[in-house]
């Protein structure tokens, strides 16, 4: 059984929650929403260590939370200014560097454990891999005034986890920084740096919280249990 580091970043501000102050401390039935992100961390055996990345106005209650529910294994430390500078802070503060790192979101509190292991386990196989589901919408893109309609069963829908080798996450993000280039996640990071990314197949119950109707949706999931 593999094991490995999880950094889970939670530094950003939520602005499209609209709810003046940051998401991660809005409640999910009787827990914020990053103690659910952090349950399913922390009661994974096979998960070494924590990195649990926050801005410096959070620090203290973010540390309240992790006394109060006892929260072993996490190191907290500042994010940066965006969150793949937020990302890189939390890679910089890993101490075992041989096991696979898993980058995570926060606000994505009902990742699935056994989505963790497959991903994990992919890892090991092929390198670099990320959750994703299909998507079951249909795609239209928009370019120089024509519409076109894009093939359904090619498109996937990103999550986090998204999984590494330490050292290739690593170089990619300080290859980024270097030249100061921005991604929009973990893998399309790696694939501008020519490494291969692989899909696991997540769940649809993975959603991200962004806007209050997400937190209802994630109410009402915690409610039926």
């Amino acid at each position: 059984m593999t094991h490995y580091t999880a950094v889970i970043v939670a530094a950003g501000q939520g602005k499209r929650m609209r709810a003046g102050k940051n998401k991660q401390f809005l409640m999910i039935g009787d827990d914020p929403l990053i103690v659910h992100t952090l349950k399913v961390f922390t009661q994974d055996v096979t998960c070494r260590e924590i990195v649990l990345v926050t801005n410096e106005a959070d620090e203290a209650d973010m540390q309240e939370l992790i006394d109060t529910y006892q929260f072993p294994k996490i190191s907290l430390i500042h994010g940066g200014e965006e969150r793949q500078d937020s990302v890189y802070e939390g890679l910089k503060a890993v101490s075992d560097r041989e096991l696979p790192v898993l980058i995570h979101d926060g606000a994505r509190p009902f990742v699935k454990e056994s989505s963790i292991r497959h991903l994990v386990e992919k890892i090991e196989k092929d390198g670099a891999a990320l959750l994703a589901v299909p998507v079951t919408d249909t795609v239209k893109q928009w370019k120089d005034g024509k519409l076109q309609t894009l093939n359904r069963d090619d498109l996937w829908a990103a999550q986090t986890p998204q999984g590494f080798p330490y050292e290739l996450i690593k170089e990619a993000h300080e290859k980024a920084r270097a030249r100061g280039f921005y991604a929009t996640d973990d893998a399309a990071l790696a694939e501008s740096f020519d490494y291969d990314v692989s899909i696991v197949r997540g769940s649809y119950d993975n959603i991200k919280i962004t806007t209050p109707e997400d937190l209802q949706k994630a109410t009402s999931y915690v409610e039926k249990g």
